[in-house]
Parts: C-alpha cells; structure tokens; sequence
C-alpha cells in the first residue's frame, strides 16, 4: 500500500503488456475531469483518420456513461457473437468499427459495478473483440484516473495518449493530473486537444470566447507538450451528435468548423507518425504543483 492508502501502480505497466494481433497503434483519450467532450474528441478523431483511408475502430470504455452508440445512431444495435469462436463482433458506423457497453444494455438502464467488474469487461472487450487489421484503435477513457486507464496500461502497449481540456484556467489543473497519470503507467502524452474552444455564429462567423481561451494551450507549453488544436463549440457539431450523423461533423458545417477539425486530425496523424519515428520510449515530464 501507498503512504496515502491506496494501491500503488506497477513501476512500469506496460512492462508486461501484450499486442492485440493486427493492431498497429492504441491511442488512449482521457482527461483529468468529466464534462470536457472526450468522448467528443475520440469520435471526430475516429472519423477524421477513418475519412483519410485509415483502418479505425473506436473501444467506448466508459462502462458507466457510454455516450458514443447515441453520438453515433447505433443505440438501437447490438453487439453480435461469433458462435464458433465466441469473438465479439463490432458495430460497424462512419467508416470505422465500434464497440462500446451500450450495445448490450437498454439506453436508459444504468451501470452499478464495482471497479473489478468495469475493469473485466474492458480486458474482455479488448480480447474478445474480432478488431481484424488495424491501423489506429482508439479507446474512450471513463474520466478521472481510476482503474480502467491501468488496465488498459497493462493489457496492451499504447502508442499514447490524447488529453482533452477545456479553455479556463483550470484546464491546467486537470491537465496536470491526466498527464500525471500517463507518466505514471509509462505512457507518452501525444498532445493535449482544447475542447469548446470558441464559439463561431453560424449566421455571420463572429468568433466568441465564451469559457475564455488558450488555457489548454499554455498548459501544453509549461508541461512542454504537443498541442494539438482546438475544436470550436458550435451549433452544427451538438446537433450532428445529437442526431448520431458523426460523418456530418466534417460534411455539414461552417468552413472555419471544418478547418479546425481537419487541422486536429492532420497534427493528431502527424504525431502519431513522429511518436513511430522515434520508438516507444515515453518523454521525462517536469511537472510541478
């Protein structure tokens, strides 16, 4: 036991974990609080590399709020199984598969597991799940720093991890405590994704700083780590999420929406290819405070 009362984590989690066959790159997109659109940020990275030419499937581990099945019309679907071989067999939507505790439970029903539970099911998701030839699985992290984000640290090699914040200042508080964490289970934080940014009128263009700006920004410069962009809050893009049309997010939206997004999918791919380029070894972080 830790001096505070808690497990301590493994000196290097990923020391012992295992590829997933046909797997080339697990990407991990967390955040240090709920609320900021990770989830978000998971599927337009989803989409944004699968509309590049990319293989992509999207792992929903948030068992306790799996909000990706409504973002992206497949509530109504379920998983099916492999009768011979017992694999999982994934959603297929938008041009990627998904695999996410939504499509087993009604959408209404609620989650009651203890931490052992939620943590099973994942491994069980990311085993038994037929993936096929992948280049990039992208995992939905439950927010926080709980169990989930070390059983995936120890279950599969993570080419890295996406930080999602939003503008105010406090961004750099969960920012610290996500890449904390990432540090801690041997993981390189690929770059940290400023959600809700600004707000952009869709009848004239004006841009609005409604939360205040840039605080994940210069929470990337002092923590010395990639920034990769921010994504406006916009009309367009809650409506297309509320209406499961993830495709439209880069179809049906205002020219300077679409820019950002691109331009996020585009340093995200960048990154990813850098992060090949120079091996697995995650960066030494200074982090203070």
């Amino acid at each position: 036991m830790s001096q505070s009362g808690s497990p301590s984590t493994p000196p290097n989690p990923q020391a012992n974990a295992q590829p997933l066959p046909g797997v080339r790159r697990v990407i991990a997109v967390g955040a240090g609080k709920g609320g900021v659109g990770k989830s978000t940020v998971a599927l337009i990275a989803a989409v944004g590399l699968a509309r590049h030419g990319a293989s992509v499937a999207l792992l929903d581990a948030d068992v306790y709020g799996p909000s990706l099945p409504k973002m992206t019309g497949t509530s109504d679907r379920r998983l099916d199984l492999d009768k011979q071989t017992g694999e999982v067999l994934p959603v297929e939507v938008a041009g990627f598969k998904l695999v996410s505790m939504g499509h087993l439970i009604d959408p209404n029903e609620a989650v009651v597991w203890r931490g052992p539970m939620a943590q099973k099911y994942v491994q069980e998701f990311l085993q038994r799940t037929r993936w096929g030839e992948l280049d990039y699985l992208i995992v939905d992290l439950p927010p926080g720093t709980g169990d989930i984000p070390l059983t995936l640290a120890q279950s599969l090699p993570l080419t890295g991890s996406i930080v999602v914040c939003t503008p105010q200042d406090v961004a750099l508080i969960d920012a610290v405590r996500a890449l904390r964490m990432y540090e801690k289970l041997g993981v390189t934080t690929l770059g940290i994704v400023e959600n809700m940014s600004y707000y952009i009128c869709p009848h004239c263009n004006s841009r609005d700083e409604i939360f205040g700006h840039g605080g994940a920004e210069r929470a990337a410069q002092e923590l010395n780590i990639p920034f990769l962009g921010g994504i406006p809050l916009n009309i367009a893009l809650r409506a297309h999420g509320d209406a499961g049309n993830a495709e439209a997010c880069f179809t049906d939206v205002e020219p300077p929406v679409r820019d950002a997004l691109d331009g996020f999918v585009a340093r995200l791919a960048q990154r990813i290819d850098e992060q090949d380029s120079a091996g697995s070894a995650p960066p030494q972080l200074n982090i203070s405070g």
